[in-house]
């Protein structure tokens, strides 16, 4: 078989996740500006303002590591709805928050390259720390 097929397929996925990983980012800046709108205090409303800020520097991260594979910028889209009550975003974003972990590990250990590796590592990191958040403030507030 051709040796560069397999790099070819492997360099398809992670630009395919990176572009997934893009639209999750994109989405959840969306929701978070909504939920920190409707946050009941300044102290969850201000992190939540962390979080959001954190997603938009992954939101850059991604796209950055996007343009250097395909070349493009990514066509960034909304994949999922946010939630109209304080409560049931908090749940959703706890949820969403805790998947994206597993994803991103899942990336960094598939990708070659040691910078993008790093930065899905870290992002992960981070989406675990704030589904920790997500997760105190939907205790407190149920």
């Amino acid at each position: 078989m051709y040796p560069y097929y397999n790099h070819y397929r492997q360099n398809q996925k992670l630009i395919n996740d990176v572009a997934k990983a893009i639209n999750g980012e994109y989405s959840a800046t969306v929701c978070y500006a909504k939920l920190a709108a409707m946050a009941p205090n300044s102290e969850q409303r201000n992190q939540i303002n962390e979080i959001l800020n954190d997603e938009k520097r992954h939101l850059q991260q991604f796209t950055q590591i996007y343009t250097a594979l395909t070349g493009r910028q990514p066509q960034m889209q909304i994949t999922e709805e946010c939630a109209d009550t304080y409560l049931e975003g908090l749940e959703a974003s706890l949820k969403d928050e805790q998947e994206t972990t597993d994803f991103y590990l899942d990336i960094a250990d598939e990708a070659a390259d040691p910078m993008i590796k790093e930065v899905f590592r870290r992002a992960a990191h981070d989406e675990q720390n704030h589904a920790v958040w997500f997760l105190y403030f939907y205790v407190k507030e149920k």
